[in-house]
């Protein structure tokens, strides 16, 4: 299962880098930095087990671990066919406190950032992570200067509506849209997603599993996603995954985890088929869930 980002062909389970520098809730100031060693081993058994396409921001660190520091540690020289995506936009303080968004010049700074850490000298994918912007335009066509330039390879949206889509198309190509989206977890989106697949774009969902869980779960929904579990002697959250993918062949998923027995599992809900009657059962349960 396999869907290209450009030019950038990349396996439709991923993984993302939010939680390798701490355990915990990410952006916790109380939470306790992950073991070093382990968050490096769950990097190389991800690619061993064949991800190629690895989510990531300079803004993902805990007091005395960096997500992008570890990336580079773990990964490089990095395989050839590894695509790296990281978002810009967002920044903290070396502190950990939040800064305003970023401005487009700034924006720059925040792609240099990136390729320090990552140790690389160009990015694969740079998603804009939107939030309070009404138009991306202004941001956008910073980031295709860079892309012009050859600091970016290609160009995503990250927190977006449909509208921000609109603007930055425009603008330059547009390869993937990241939101958070799962079953049961944001059902408006829907729509947004079926607006992706007919452009040829990726929807990359983020909390697929966490968000599902934390924003949306309830007794009767854990009832269904355990039951058909059960009936495949899989995980529910392999359930929840495979759900996810069976939205469309330009979905792909990134869940991140620092366990490596979580992430094997992750990475066999590619194998795992739901039935008609079951993805009936969820579909509904996801849109009750709105």
């Amino acid at each position: 299962m396999t869907w290209r980002l450009g030019d950038l062909n990349v396996n439709r389970i991923g993984f993302g880098a939010m939680r390798l520098p701490q355990r915990g809730g990410a952006f916790d100031p109380d939470a306790t930095p992950r073991d070093r060693g382990q968050a490096i081993g769950v990097l190389r058994k991800a690619v061993e087990l064949g991800v190629n396409h690895i989510d990531t921001a300079a803004f993902y660190f805990s007091a005395t671990r960096s997500a992008n520091e570890l990336i580079n540690t773990a990964l490089s020289p990095y395989p050839p066919d590894l695509v790296i995506a990281t978002k810009v936009g967002p920044g903290r303080t070396p502190q950990g406190e939040w800064l305003p968004l970023a401005t487009p010049p700034q924006l720059r700074g925040q792609v240099e950032e990136n390729l320090r850490q990552l140790g690389r000298d160009h990015l694969d994918v740079v998603n804009l992570r939107v939030s309070g912007l009404d138009d991306v335009s202004a941001h956008f066509e910073q980031l295709a200067l860079l892309q012009q330039e050859g600091l970016i390879r290609h160009l995503g949206l990250s927190n977006v509506k449909p509208r921000h889509l609109d603007q930055a198309r425009k603008i330059a190509d547009v390869v993937c849209v990241q939101n958070s989206y799962g079953l049961g977890h944001h059902p408006e989106q829907d729509e947004f997603v079926g607006v992706c697949r007919e452009h040829g774009i990726a929807f990359v969902p983020f909390f697929a599993l966490a968000g599902a869980n934390k924003e949306a779960g309830s007794p009767a929904e854990d009832d269904v996603v355990t039951d058909i579990a059960r009936a495949h002697d899989a995980s529910p959250a392999q359930v929840r995954l495979a759900w996810t993918l069976a939205q469309g062949p330009h979905v792909l998923v990134i869940p991140g985890t620092g366990d490596p027995e979580h992430l094997r599992q992750n990475i066999e809900a590619s194998d795992l088929r739901l039935t008609t009657e079951e993805l009936t059962r969820l579909d509904a349960l996801h849109l009750n869930a709105g």
